[in-house]
């Protein structure tokens, strides 16, 4: 069974000044913080270790949620400094955490009800990357999609949801030190290396403070 880990070391300046006070991953939508909700929907899918990076306010995030017991998993935690890693820097960091086998990653920030069915790698691919419809705040969108393939020019245009499955060899040219994900993936998409699905279920990017109140309304009209 894959581990996982869940990216809460961001500042979350968007979000201010809700998180000057709280962590991104500790707002709550319909009543649940939005790291729990992920908790939940890791360990429905089998997930059973769950790694945690911790920068701002991240000692409230621990204080919340122990060592996992409540939630049906065994918590890790990779502390980062202030300011933190960056996405690619804090994987990084947590690979010794994190095991031999791929991998689940999923932004904390993001309010979803995917669920983590474990995709099938082949050899030769070092990510899986689940995308979703172009929001109306990024209507550019990320990488093309096509055929179960996240390619560089053909298919149609989506946008990475913040959930990935990857493999630790995706970072083994990489140095200790804060650096983005998103250079290796590009790389690694020119390469051939990278499959991906297409998701249309509920999917929320909760990084301002009005996309958060959009998500609670989205929630409570969904219930």
């Amino acid at each position: 069974m894959p581990s996982a880990m869940i990216l809460s070391a961001g500042r979350g300046e968007r979000l201010r000044p809700l998180t000057d006070t709280l962590p991104k991953a500790l707002l709550e939508v319909a009543g649940e913080p939005l790291i729990v909700r992920h908790l939940r929907a890791l360990r429905e899918a089998g997930v059973e270790d769950v790694v945690v990076n911790l920068s701002h306010l991240g000692e409230q995030i621990r204080d919340a949620l122990g060592e996992g017991k409540e939630f049906g998993v065994r918590l890790l935690y990779s502390p980062e400094p202030i300011p933190p890693l960056e996405t690619g820097g804090g994987i990084h960091q947590a690979l010794p955490l994190l095991g031999p086998d791929p991998f689940w990653v999923v932004n904390a920030d993001v309010c979803t009800d995917y669920q983590f069915a474990t995709p099938s790698l082949t050899d030769g691919d070092d990510a899986h990357l689940i995308l979703v419809d172009n929001p109306a705040h990024h209507p550019e969108g990320d990488f093309h999609y096509e055929g179960g393939r996240v390619r560089e020019q053909s298919g149609v245009r989506l946008t990475f949801s913040g959930i990935g499955f990857y493999r630790a060899r995706l970072f083994e040219a990489c140095a200790p030190g804060r650096f983005p994900l998103a250079p290796l993936l590009r790389a690694a998409i020119r390469d051939g290396r990278v499959s991906g699905e297409y998701y249309h279920g509920l999917w929320s990017d909760i990084g301002t403070v009005e996309r958060l109140a959009e998500a609670q309304a989205t929630l409570r009209e969904t219930r």
